[in-house]
């Protein structure tokens, strides 16, 4: 046991002052949504974001990244952060206002912001977005993680996605790093924009597909490939599996027979276990 205690130590010694607790980054993610949309906080506790509220969120941030970014350099990149507020707060108000306006089972924003899963993952990702782009190490792609873990969608704070998106029901979505998608695009459960190949000599390389505005993309497709482009106002049909481009104002669908007998007809009963 000795040598597996001494083989642990080793491995582990070069990275455990690397990563601030996942704890305290979920907190800070919830913290800094709820000053976003207040109103998610319930009638008990719910009331107008301040500027001391945006202090200590600076101080959270502080503390958060204290063990990935060296001293000299945390308050200039905390302040960077914290001028993308505004612009986070937008195109979050234009993600919920997409959702209010298309989702005809959505009845006020309270409701978006409070309980749709697709809105707390695309929150997560611009958040953890904007901190990718100040090339914070680390707590983007725990952030995504986090948000994955609770959601079942898995956006890489790498991708680029434009404003007024929406995830709808949203479990099982994966995003892809290099993933480009336009402005008023629709998702549904289980869509992948994914790579073709999974090749470390492609890492710097675009692995995932373009979606242009306007498209919509039903459950369970699958769009691979760096070259691939959804011309914008398509739309992607469910179950679908694309690796090339589609022009713009397209319907892809894939055809199969569904067959509907009386049972009656069969000697043998037909029965499913799953």
């Amino acid at each position: 046991m000795k040598n597996l205690i001494d083989k642990i130590q080793s491995y582990n010694a070069v990275y455990m002052a690397k990563l601030p607790a996942t704890s305290d980054i979920e907190q800070f993610v919830d913290s800094l949504i709820d000053f976003l949309f207040p109103m998610r906080l319930g009638a008990s506790s719910a009331r107008m974001s301040t500027l001391a509220d945006v202090e200590l969120l600076e101080e959270k941030f502080l503390t958060l990244i204290t063990s990935v970014v060296d001293e000299d350099k945390r308050l200039p990149l905390s302040q960077d952060f914290f001028s993308k507020l505004e612009s986070i707060f937008e195109n979050l108000h234009l993600d919920a206002a997409a959702i209010l306006e298309f989702d005809p089972a959505a009845n006020s924003l309270l409701e978006i912001v409070s309980a749709y899963p697709g809105f707390y993952a695309v929150a997560v990702y611009r958040i953890a977005s904007e901190m990718e782009q100040l090339k914070l190490p680390y707590i983007p792609r725990l952030m995504s993680e986090l948000a994955h873990s609770k959601t079942g969608i898995d956006i890489n704070p790498r991708a680029r996605i434009g404003e007024s998106f929406f995830i709808d029901h949203g479990t099982g979505v994966v995003i892809g790093e290099t993933t480009v998608i336009g402005k008023q695009v629709k998702l549904y459960q289980g869509v992948t924009l994914g790579a073709l190949q999974v090749s470390k000599e492609l890492a710097n390389t675009k692995r995932h597909p373009t979606i242009e505005d306007g498209v919509i993309i039903y459950s369970g497709a699958t769009i691979l490939g760096g070259e691939t482009i959804i011309g914008s106002n398509s739309v992607i049909g469910g179950n679908v599996w694309l690796t090339e481009s589609v022009p713009s104002n397209s319907i892809v669908f894939t055809q199969h027979e569904t067959k509907i007998r009386d049972k009656k007809e069969y000697v043998q009963a037909i029965d499913f276990v799953i």
